[in-house]
């Protein structure tokens, strides 16, 4: 499932019908049915159904929809909402169709004609306006908007919500908050984003006869599924040892917070790891060995209860580290977290206080030949933008971007979509897990996870991927099971790692 932009998704549409000659009414035919299909299968039979149509591709899909619901047997209203000579090309085709097969095109002139047509309606299908929004919308759309957001009214929007924005980066819109998106063709960048995902409402992805290997030429942005997990994750070998499952330190908690790294380390190896040394301070390796025998514990030096600067720690014999979980920010700890990237052959996973400590030194990062995967959460990530959380939000994809490929970094921004992205700007989203995910010690977890799946025979982007899906879809079957949103702890997610093998391994 491949995630566009407004110019990825027109430029493939010029290449479909002017470089391989799909025809454009072909498609808006296949598109509209598509929907119908789906709409039929929601609907009762005396729903009383709308369609407001617009100009442009969206608006011909409308034209399809109300035929093929028509054809069904439903009560369908088709209602133009622009002058006529905005109905061109090939959805003009579609709406001349329409009428030779007994179907009537009614116009709205008046604002109050729209809150009778809902008054009227129990399902109102928004084709008003496709992916070409610039700016935010005005009269007399604006007032229609304004109607179907407040009414209590089904709405099922064709494609994407009319108003809203395909492309990040903008903050000031006015759009349909739809019940149900009907998405065509490729799934649109805004799904994703924190500030526009929610106007979707339930949506799913509508085949309607794009070449699948069309869209490898034009994004390099897509969804993480469950077929993606159980495609990439490597099988264990009957005669395997601990040894070929890696070797992987985790350094990090404190006497203030030792529960951090029981977490990561009780993660990592319930997620596969073969070998796992907690690196601590000696009262928090104290605290936690009791709780995880099967792990190995080196005490690093302190300064009243903080991991402090050791210099004759070596790192050199493990296959993959992670540090910063619990870690503090005390000022003593920034030498260890600097020494550490600046000496390990291996992969380096960098996380919550880790982050901090690097911040001053970002240039360390670019001078590595080995992985790092920096994982934060959109506080975390702004402080190393130096922006606000606020902007981050609007424009993920792009600040995630740029930094991964200025920093030959892999980034993970945490989320309810989690954004991966790749030191070569390949992204990946991730979308599993629930609210029951918004604890302490959620992230701990993910970090134990990703050192256990980097250290597996895949590559680092799929590692991190499968982390993110075993993290969120263990909360997902926990909740599923016998977990609540409110109930569920970091814990409980650990408990949860070897239902997620079972069920897609």
């Amino acid at each position: 499932m491949y995630i566009v932009t407004a110019k990825e998704m027109y430029d493939i549409d010029h290449y479909i019908m002017h470089e391989i000659g799909m025809d454009g009414r072909l498609l808006m035919e296949n598109a509209g049915r598509a929907v119908s299909e789906r709409i039929a299968q929601i609907a009762d039979a005396q729903d009383r159904i709308s369609v407001l149509i617009g100009p442009g591709n969206n608006g011909g899909d409308g034209f399809v929809i109300a035929r093929t619901l028509q054809d069904k047997g439903f009560s369908v209203r088709a209602i133009q909402i622009v002058s006529d000579e905005k109905i061109t090309g090939d959805a003009l085709y579609h709406k001349n169709l329409l009428m030779k097969c007994s179907g009537i095109v009614n116009r709205i002139t008046e604002i109050s004609d729209v809150r009778e047509i809902v008054r009227q309606s129990d399902i109102v299908i928004d084709a008003m306006l496709g992916i070409g929004v610039k700016g935010k919308l005005k009269k007399p759309l604006a007032g229609i908007i304004s109607i179907l957001n407040e009414a209590d009214v089904c709405v099922m929007s064709v494609d994407i919500p009319t108003g809203l924005p395909v492309d990040e980066g903008v903050s000031d819109f006015l759009s349909i908050m739809a019940d149900y998106t009907f998405i065509i063709g490729f799934i649109k960048q805004s799904t994703a984003l924190e500030k526009t995902a929610a106007y979707y409402g339930k949506w799913e992805l509508l085949s309607i006869g794009f070449p699948r290997w069309v869209i490898q030429r034009f994004t390099k942005r897509r969804f993480w599924t469950e077929a993606d997990f159980s495609r990439t994750l490597p099988p264990r070998n009957t005669y395997a040892h601990k040894g070929n499952h890696g070797r992987g330190l985790l350094i990090g908690g404190s006497a203030e917070m030792p529960g951090s790294i029981a977490m990561a380390t009780r993660s990592a190896l319930k997620a596969g790891a073969g070998l796992i040394t907690a690196g601590s301070t000696e009262s928090a390796i104290a605290m936690i060995a009791p709780t995880c025998p099967e792990a190995m514990y080196m005490v690093l030096n302190e300064q009243d209860g903080k991991i402090s600067s050791t210099p004759e720690l070596s790192v050199q014999s493990y296959n993959a580290i992670a540090l910063g979980i619990g870690l503090g920010r005390w000022k003593g700890t920034t030498e260890l977290v600097q020494s550490i990237v600046q000496q390990a052959q291996c992969p380096v996973i960098i996380d919550a206080d880790g982050l901090y400590h690097l911040k001053s030194d970002l240039h360390l990062l670019k001078n590595r030949s080995f992985p790092v995967i920096l994982t934060p959460h959109p506080g975390e990530m702004a402080m190393l933008l130096d922006i606000s959380i606020s902007d981050l939000l609007t424009a993920p994809f792009q600040y995630s971007v740029e930094f991964a490929k200025e920093f030959g970094v892999y980034i993970v921004l945490k989320g309810k979509n989690t954004i991966i992205t790749a030191p070569d700007g390949k992204q990946a989203i991730e979308s599993s897990g629930n609210p029951g995910l918004a604890k302490g010690g959620s992230g701990d977890v993910l970090t134990g996870i990703t050192l256990a799946m980097i250290m597996q025979e895949q590559s680092i982007f799929e590692a991190v991927c499968n982390a993110c899906f075993i993290h969120g879809k263990s909360a997902d079957l926990q909740v599923k099971e016998k977990h609540s949103h409110f109930d569920l702890l970091a814990t409980d997610v650990i408990d949860g790692i070897p239902n997620v093998y079972r069920t897609f391994s």
